[in-house]
């Protein structure tokens, strides 16, 4: 095959017979790729670049349409895309109507699993083997996953299951020593003290090698050395926590030798039974400012490669929220912070160094992290988990019986709240709200600038025997009226006083309500919009002052099923409203990858939308 080859590979069988050269070479031609197209597209280029060799040797290996490779969160999943067919679509990833960031079953037969969120690829992995298993089907089954994923419980969950395979299943650890922040814990230490342990995998080989050629005599002989093999390699190798749970373990081995992964991953498709595969990569390998800082490269928007500065780089909700939790806790004590591995990403960079007793990095551990949070608020400390919203999906029962069935004042700072765009269904934050309405005693801010977010901050601190929730957008401050003079009310009325039609909405959006406003002036239709600062409980005070207007239009950046609008229509049926309501919110879909303005217009949320769908309700209704 000619030079470049990505052209010309159309599926992974078109690099079986490459040579070791040929196949340095592709690693090469791969990452270049993958450096221009995420400095113009944005996206995951540390996790990426630290995988290239590693995803190179295993679809030349397992390069069958049998075969199924699960990607554990899936933002590594980069030059899979490439090798399997997507190279010449590869622009578009991230863009609308492009490819995705992640893998997508729907996308391509060689996305064996869909994945956005952490230590997911054993459970399904293992799942995919046993069904294979059941159906008779043909095909190798291997789960990716990072060390940053075995901090999350569900990984340890498929190992204690996946253990007793008796059939081929192989579990690949990509130790890169990062989540997204550095790694932290008991399994970062014990993985940073096997990275170093080459006499125990050479004494290893070594017993193994005799034990073999031990003579055997009889059934009785035979269990005899089994159980001496068995006690000897626990004494003299001192066996890994992965042999323990019953898998074969090999490693660790350099990620970034091409030649030897490729022999490792054909030796241990001999091998009956479950299998781990110890794989030492970079980060950030082959781009130096990535290499240096794979944290602010592991998700990061369009960059100039020569710099490697960002093209946009304004203060934002995360850095006005960290500033303020610092101000808080220099008159607080009690104050913690709390983050999943993403102290960076929420803001809490400052934070963890000038209050370091005070600060928590759990890990990739949401669940662990909201109980947690649980047990310091027991004891009387005052703990903000910083979380992004589609993460915080993955604790909803901790917060339910674990905080709020106790009143346990805890404050979780939900960040990228709202559509975030690119990331697409895995990312966006559409669904916290509507799980957390139905937990009693739960309290719910949503800003709109970072002035309301400092104050909603502070009604969190003063709150007694309840959790609370502050949801923020991600970036910076939208539009903002010249004449809008922010309150510390939980709501807020703007407008027109003598209008007989009230937008309601709350958050980012009220931005676009201001702006659908002035385009329904310039029609001749006046309107008055009611701004919720506090979405759980809705004020009684708005209520009852929107329950006298003849039409209520209600916008929301979220789901409409369980969503404050759905609330606020029953809390005017409780109040006998006789006028007309219509609700515009996002319906029973998972909303897919674009940028936030175009989603937002799709949906019928930016202010052409807002002001169109009040002059037809309008309408339809004979006017005002």
């Amino acid at each position: 095959m000619e030079k470049p080859y990505l052209s010309h590979i159309k599926s992974p069988k078109d690099i079986v017979d490459f040579s070791d050269e040929q196949l340095t070479e592709l690693c090469d031609e791969v990452r270049e790729k993958l450096i221009t197209v995420v400095s113009q597209n944005g996206g995951h280029l540390a996790s990426n670049l630290g995988t290239v060799e590693l995803t190179v040797a295993l679809e030349k290996v397992f390069n069958s349409t049998d075969d199924s490779i699960v990607w554990d969160v899936g933002h590594q999943c980069y030059t899979h895309k490439l090798l399997t067919g997507r190279a010449n679509e590869f622009d578009t990833l991230r863009t609308e109507g492009g490819i995705s960031g992640f893998p997508k079953r729907s996308e391509n037969p060689y996305d064996a699993f869909n994945a956005g969120h952490s230590s997911t690829s054993i459970s399904a992995a293992y799942g995919i083997a046993r069904a294979k298993n059941i159906l008779g089907k043909k095909g190798y089954t291997i789960a990716v996953i990072g060390d940053g994923a075995l901090t999350g419980g569900l990984a340890y969950e498929g190992l204690n299951n996946a253990g007793r395979f008796q059939k081929n299943f192989i579990v690949v650890l990509n130790d890169n020593k990062m989540s997204i922040s550095k790694n932290v814990g008991s399994m970062a230490k014990y993985l940073r003290r096997v990275r170093f342990m080459p006499k125990y995998i050479r004494a290893k080989e070594r017993i193994e090698h005799v034990l073999e050629r031990v003579p055997v005599v009889g059934k009785p002989s035979a269990k005899a050395i089994r159980v001496i093999k068995k006690k000897l390699r626990h004494a003299l190798s001192h066996s890994t926590i992965f042999e323990d749970m019953g898998f074969h373990y090999y490693g660790p081995l350099d990620g970034h030798n091409i030649s030897d992964l490729v022999t490792v991953f054909e030796t241990v498709k001999d091998i009956k039974g479950p299998v781990l595969v110890h794989i030492v990569t970079k980060k950030g390998k082959g781009y130096a400012m990535a290499e240096s800082r794979p944290n602010v490269y592991h998700g990061i928007s369009a960059f100039d490669i020569e710099t490697g500065e960002p093209k946009t780089g304004a203060i934002d909700f995360s850095f006005v929220f960290g500033n303020k939790l610092c101000e808080l806790a220099e008159k607080n004590k009690k104050i913690c912070a709390i983050t999943a591995a993403m102290r960076s990403g929420t803001g809490l960079d400052r934070f963890s160094t000038e209050f370091k007793p005070r600060f928590f990095d759990t890990g990739i551990a949401e669940e662990h992290a909201v109980t947690f949070a649980g047990g310091l608020a027991a004891q009387g400390a005052l703990p903000f988990f910083a979380v992004y919203s589609t993460f915080l999906q993955r604790c909803v029962d901790q917060i339910i019986h674990d905080v709020a069935m106790q009143n346990l004042h805890i404050v979780l700072a939900i960040d990228r709240a709202g559509l975030v765009g690119e990331d697409g269904e895995t990312h966006q934050g559409v669904f916290d709200v509507a799980l957390l309405n139905p937990v009693p005693n739960l309290e719910i801010y949503s800003p709109t600038y970072f002035s309301e977010l400092e104050i909603a901050m502070d009604f969190a601190v003063a709150a007694n025997n309840k959790p609370v929730a502050v949801r923020y957008p991600r970036g910076g401050e939208p539009y903002k009226p010249q004449d809008f003079q922010v309150t510390k009310k939980h709501y807020q009325f703007y407008g027109s006083n003598n209008s007989s039609t009230l937008i309601v909405t709350y958050g980012k959006l009220f931005a676009s309500a201001c702006k659908a406003m002035q385009i329904l002036e310039s029609k001749g239709v006046s309107v008055c919009i009611l701004k919720l600062n506090r979405i759980k409980p809705i004020p009684a005070k708005a209520l009852d002052l929107a329950a006298e207007y003849k039409n209520i239009f209600f916008f929301e950046e979220g789901m409409a099923t369980g969503g404050v609008g759905e609330h606020f229509l029953y809390d005017l049926v409780k109040r006998e409203y006789k006028g007309e309501y219509k609700l515009t919110a996002i319906d029973d879909v998972y909303v897919k990858h674009a940028k936030v303005d175009s989603l937002l217009k799709k949906l019928g949320l930016d202010e052409n939308g807002i002001a169109d769908t009040v002059l037809k309700g309008l309408q339809s209704k004979g006017g005002e």
